[in-house]
């Protein structure tokens, strides 16, 4: 396992393979591939599983998740991404809303063998529901299939002092009738009126159709 360069040296490679170290060794989340190397388990990141995956895959390298950062994840679903980033950020903390009740569940069976995941029933667009629960976040991760995606994560990030915020961009759920490459250009532009500053931009295909990750910085 080699570490890549650019993720605080907890993301590894092998071949074409992405890995992590398990934060909870001994357990998967979805069927991964968990080999173990000089005593330590690494749980095998599939992009075709992960939007996280894809964008890394792509060739993204702006990735603030680091060790000890406690990230606000928007959209956790059953905790398939959620769990890979428990891993890169131990001991800090992964504050998991999910609005489902069918996907709450599972996400509350991931997050039970990782004590540094955080389960949240809640709707990603009023803050005001969890921010008892978070405090203070160093990073948003959205992934919601809705509208108003861009100020969703603008919102989140005020609300919980976030210096950075990442976005997979689902341009079907914004508007079905427009050409993704619109969509993608309104909401990096909705970010930018927001009062972010926009670190990088990558399309997310072949992985996912008609996505863009954006990363973002909080303008000092």
């Amino acid at each position: 396992m080699e570490p890549l360069s650019f993720s605080d040296g907890n993301i590894f490679a092998e071949a074409k393979h992405l890995y992590t170290v398990s934060a909870a060794p001994g357990t998967r989340v979805y069927g991964e591939r968990t080999p173990t190397v000089g005593g330590v388990e690494y749980r095998e990141w599939n992009p075709q599983r992960s939007k996280l995956a894809a964008y890394i895959a792509k060739g993204g390298r702006c990735l603030p998740l680091r060790k000890g950062f406690n990230v606000l994840y928007l959209g956790a679903s059953s905790g398939t991404t959620a769990s890979h980033v428990s891993d890169l950020v131990n001991p800090g903390r992964v504050y998991c809303v999910e609005f489902a009740p069918r996907m709450f569940r599972d996400l509350i069976a991931n997050c039970t063998p990782r004590p540094n995941m955080m389960p949240i029933l809640a709707d990603a667009t009023q803050p005001q529901q969890y921010q008892f629960v978070v405090g203070n976040a160093d990073v948003v991760y959205e992934d919601v299939a809705q509208k108003g995606q861009a100020d969703i994560l603008a919102d989140n990030m005020e609300v919980f002092g976030a210096q950075y915020g990442m976005v997979a961009v689902k341009a079907r759920s914004e508007d079905v009738t427009a050409a993704p490459a619109t969509v993608f250009r309104k909401t990096e532009a909705r970010l930018q009126e927001r009062g972010l500053k926009i670190l990088d931009v990558r399309s997310l295909e072949p992985f996912e159709v008609s996505h863009e990750m954006i990363v973002t910085e909080t303008r000092s």
